[in-house]
């Protein structure tokens, strides 16, 4: 971003911070202010409610509520609630994940209690900048709160950088969330786990002390949270380590058949029954996207596994992550059982445990 842009993002955000904490009686100070609070997962989107049936709330249902990719069933990324400008209240007001949208040429009275957030010169700019769509603003009414600000000079602008930056706004709420579960969750781990790590795998694993140590092989640990109940998922935790050789074994294919051949020796669904092992299920076509872990360069994987001879199944969320300096290939996957429940908050578990993995660093040959 350039220094002009920047400049105009800082004028938003000063005159909307300023305007706010004005009509809340605010005095700046955030150990003044209450805690956030909010579902896991859940946005507060606050639109005039016209709007919101209008084409605008098709874009916003298109980036909150996008189907996870990888699930049998559908789940939406994020639960968003919709509130009109009107209704908001104090209480509201704390929600942790808040997201205001206007567009300055529309005269609806929700609308226009928004835009009012905004000075003539700070519309002005945005009027002669049409790619300026979005604000952010921590801790606005409440400690670790993110209030997001999208605006537009009319509905057609507002929707275009919508869909431009759909990947942007996710990843926002997306490493929030993430986030504030690992802070509740991190916050005690298992040693057992941890000295493992470093001991087969040369890796810090932050695994939860709920977590039980299941089984150790050559470059393999495994980490279980079992007993599933209607409030959590059994969920199961690998780690494997191998040579990294070449690029061709990042490719989708060959991380799918790297999965296989690691869960059909150690993994069952019946301990007592070899052939019941784990594997990917194929008629659900896993998703991938490339990432970074701990500054290491890396490949998401989302899918679905099954048993190969009994009738067992969930999700799971991978990461294989190459060590270039070091000459190593790690996967790193969290699976789940978890029947007839929703399975995000668990992938999201998963996604804050392996995230927080610490890999060696430089070359230790």
């Amino acid at each position: 971003m350039n220094k002009k842009n920047s400049l105009i993002l800082a004028l938003f955000i000063l005159t909307a911070s300023m305007m706010m904490s004005c009509q809340d009686g605010e005095n700046g100070s955030n150990s003044n202010k209450p805690k956030a609070r909010g579902a896991s997962g859940e946005i507060l989107l606050v639109i005039d409610s016209v709007k919101y049936k209008g084409p605008v709330g098709d874009a916003l249902k298109g980036i909150f509520e996008e189907d996870i990719k990888g699930l049998v069933r559908e789940e939406t990324l994020f639960d968003m609630r919709k509130v009109d400008p009107r209704s908001m209240t104090r209480i509201l007001k704390m929600a942790y994940n808040i997201v205001y949208v206007t567009t300055f040429d529309d005269k609806k009275a929700g609308s226009r209690m928004i835009s009012n957030q905004f000075s003539p010169a700070s519309k002005e700019k945005a009027a002669g900048d049409p790619s300026l769509f979005m604000l952010r603003n921590e801790d606005e009414f409440a400690q670790g709160q993110e209030v997001v600000y999208l605006f537009g000079n009319n509905e057609e602008e507002l929707i275009n950088n919508l869909r431009k930056n759909t990947d942007k706004l996710q990843n926002l709420f997306e490493v929030r969330e993430r986030n504030r579960l690992g802070s509740a969750i991190l916050e005690r781990t298992n040693g057992k786990v941890q000295s493992k790590g470093k001991e087969v795998l040369g890796l810090d694993l932050k695994v939860p002390a709920s977590y039980q140590f299941v089984k150790e092989e050559e470059n393999f640990l495994w980490a279980r949270q079992p007993t599933p109940t209607t409030q959590r998922a059994d969920i199961s935790l690998i780690f494997y380590q191998t040579e990294y050789t070449s690029e061709e074994q990042v490719f989708p294919e060959n991380i799918i058949k790297l999965r296989d051949e690691i869960l059909k020796t150690r993994v069952f669904g019946d301990p007592e029954k070899p052939n019941s092992y784990l594997e990917t299920e194929k008629q659900i076509v896993p998703s991938f996207r490339n990432m970074q872990i701990d500054g290491q360069y890396a490949i998401e994987m989302r899918g679905q596994w099954k048993t190969h001879s009994i009738s067992m199944g969930g999700s799971f969320v991978s990461y294989t992550v190459v060590d270039e300096a070091n000459g190593k290939l790690y996967y790193l996957e969290g699976f789940l059982y978890y029947p007839n429940e929703t399975h995000k908050k668990a992938l999201r578990e998963i996604e804050a445990i392996l995230m927080a993995t610490t890999f060696p660093k430089g070359n230790n040959n």
